[in-house]
């Protein structure tokens, strides 16, 4: 995403070092700002700074469609149920990047099959992201009782580190009846760990305001639907064909049977699409080195790379049961209509 934390996360420490961030003092980093401005609270009335003092609060930023949030949801799931019942409150503010992630609906529909029970700020103007002055998805905040920010976490990773300032927050407040230790999650699907050590792709935009390694033969950005797909592709290159229309933030199919080709690096593969206005989902089919994924597929297509497009978000299509190697990736189309917005990799 858009100054989302792109690289790998910060490197896990050992237990031994962990231990020594709990017993250091976490030193005062600001107030926390307002909470004003979201246009919808959910699972929660909205709340405030006021009504916060005397609790340990943990804000998370994100927005639905970063794979890079997604990875740190199990983990801040996993907070928030582990030491609600010391005090521990957890709020999520959802500030979008695209256009789709704006609407309050399609949040919703978000929060409700992630499973996330925790209070969530539908920040669709920005206001709240604008008064911590955060730049990041995902970006943690960690306030103290006295509603001190006292820690913060850019980028997924450092789990371990992050756990520990909440102890001590916790603690600090007279609350240290949690079961020692941290927590252990086994994430599944899109939540899982990316594979870093064979991660190679980086985050591709698909629309000409933020593309950069886009190759056609034909005319470009300028006529798509003159472009072939070149015989040759170097790694992380992408290319479409067929007949399309190239905006600033994405790439809309026109017909059906265009392709979008990407030659990556990567265990996982995922596409960020909308289907067209109006709820019609579109049919597309998904090849790997010119074939079906077979075990190679993500967790939204099926062994012959079958799936559609129904609602704005993040469509998992690859993740390779290795060895990880550069292959060419292809879907096809089958309706017209759908935008697509972004790649990413894990």
């Amino acid at each position: 995403m858009t100054l989302s934390f792109a690289g790998a996360p910060t490197p896990t420490r050992s237990q031994e070092n962990v231990g020594s961030f709990a017993t250091t003092r976490l030193p005062a980093e600001g107030a926390l700002p307002s909470l004003n401005g979201a246009i919808e609270w959910v699972n929660s009335p909205p709340l405030t700074v006021a009504q916060l003092r005397g609790k340990v609060v943990v804000v998370e930023f994100w927005t639905y469609t970063c794979i890079n949030w997604r990875r740190t949801l199990p983990y801040v799931r996993a907070w928030a149920d582990k030491y609600k019942d010391q005090g521990l409150i957890v709020i999520g503010v959802h500030t979008p990047e695209f256009e789709f992630e704006k609407d309050a609906g399609n949040v919703q529909r978000a929060i409700r099959e992630l499973g996330i029970g925790f209070p969530v700020a539908i920040d669709s103007k920005r206001e709240i992201w604008g008064a911590f002055r955060n730049q990041y998805w995902p970006a943690l905040y960690f306030i103290d009782a006295q509603g001190r920010i006292r820690h913060h976490q850019f980028g997924e990773g450092d789990y371990e580190r992050s756990e520990a300032a909440i102890q001590q927050l916790l603690a600090e407040n007279g609350h240290g009846g949690f079961k020692p230790g941290l927590v252990s999650v086994d994430p599944v699907g899109p939540e899982a760990a990316a594979d870093w050590a064979n991660l190679r792709s980086p985050e591709t935009y698909l629309g000409y305001a933020r593309s950069e390694t886009f190759v056609a033969s034909g005319a470009g950005f300028a006529n798509p639907r003159s472009n072939n797909v070149p015989e040759k592709m170097r790694l992380n290159e992408w290319a479409l064909a067929g007949d399309w229309t190239v905006g600033s933030d994405a790439a809309v199919v026109n017909q059906a049977g265009g392709r979008l080709v990407f030659r990556f690096h990567a265990r996982d593969l995922n596409l960020i699409m909308a289907p067209p206005p109006g709820g019609r989902s579109v049919r597309f089919r998904v090849l790997i080195d010119g074939v079906p994924p077979g075990n190679a597929h993500g967790s939204d297509v099926d062994d012959q790379g079958n799936g559609a497009v129904t609602a704005p978000g993040m469509y998992q299509l690859i993740r390779q049961p290795g060895p990880i190697a550069d292959r060419q990736f292809e879907i096809q189309f089958l309706d017209s209509g759908v935008a697509a917005f972004d790649v990413t990799f894990g």
